[in-house]
């Protein structure tokens, strides 16, 4: 369940008391506890790491907070040829330690599969020109069209990087990754071939030899699946806005991930069971399914609504 740790858990809210969500995700006794008290509570299928898709900006040159209640905010928005110098590679195992060790630690508790993930390069981009969230991403958009040289460079440092960090985590103990697009439903099919795929294939593709599940996962991505599929990733994650059924009929047959609207999350448990019922059912018809939210669990999410949707799937 995306995302299985946070606040409507009352023993997380505990745990991140007078800690920053950076300390938090940096501190690797702090984050395999956050990644364990879901597992603990309720017992899902599958672990998800513990840590934010941002957390790569500080190592590769980019440095950043997460303030609560906003989000990643960039200290240094990068706009310009000269901003984006500033920026580099990095090898995962001296930038990101505490990630993999957090992967190592969990490894020796757990005895469901490990998830892990990170920000694909639009996304990352996102937030790197616009300084922060976005409800528009209108820089962002507007430079990748004007200023092609620039976003090609950028997006070549960001996917290398990816892949290196992902590549990091698979190799420390997780059992599979998750490429997380979240905005990049605000572009067009053509733009995503134009401005993007060479970049998504380079991830995905480089991931291949390493022989683990990849998710391949955005939001407002129903104009876009089919060019998502050609990037790459084992299981193509869908967010609420589509049912799976009619997801399914736009790309090959492949496992999906998704897909019930946490908004419902916030209603009754009778409502829950009817809508993750037709999800399972929807699920049954695609090659595999990976039941989740359609993106994150709001945090005033009852903890009994969490329980009623467990039984509701598991009874499906």
């Amino acid at each position: 369940m995306m995302r299985q740790a946070g606040r409507y858990l009352p023993e997380y809210r505990e745990l991140r008391k007078g800690k920053t969500m950076l300390e938090a995700v940096s501190t690797p006794d702090i984050a395999v506890e956050a990644t364990l008290q879901p597992i603990r509570r309720f017992g899902f299928d599958a672990a998800i790491l513990f840590s934010d898709l941002t957390v790569p900006f500080t190592p590769m040159g980019a440095p950043f907070d997460i303030k609560e209640g906003v989000g990643p905010v960039v200290a240094h928005p990068i706009r310009t040829q000269a901003d984006l110098d500033t920026l580099s590679l990095y090898e995962p195992e001296e930038g990101l330690p505490f990630v993999l060790e957090t992967i190592r630690i969990l490894k020796q508790e757990l005895t469901v599969p490990l998830i892990g993930f990170t920000g694909a390069p639009f996304t990352l981009a996102s937030y790197l020109i616009e300084g922060g969230p976005s409800k528009d991403h209108k820089l962002t958009r507007s430079l990748m069209l004007t200023e092609p040289k620039f976003w090609h460079e950028l997006m070549a440092l960001l996917a290398e990087n990816t892949l290196r960090y992902l590549t990091a985590q698979l190799n420390a103990g997780a059992d599979a990754v998750q490429v997380f697009d979240s905005w990049i439903g605000v572009i067009d099919e053509a733009t995503y071939r134009d401005c993007l795929l060479p970049h998504m294939k380079h991830i995905f593709e480089g991931l291949k030899p390493l022989g683990k599940p990849v998710i391949h996962f955005g939001t407002g991505t129903s104009a876009l699946l089919k060019v998502m599929q050609e990037a790459g990733g084992d299981v193509l994650g869908v967010d609420w806005r589509i049912s799976l059924t009619d997801a399914a009929k736009l790309v090959k047959p492949i496992p999906m991930q998704g897909n019930l609207d946490p908004a419902v999350m916030i209603t009754n448990p009778e409502v829950i069971a009817r809508r993750a019922k037709t999800i399972v059912q929807q699920g049954r018809e695609i090659p595999g399914h990976i039941f989740n939210l359609g993106h994150g669990i709001y945090p005033d999410t009852p903890i009994a609504n969490v329980e009623a949707l467990l039984e509701a799937v598991h009874s499906a």
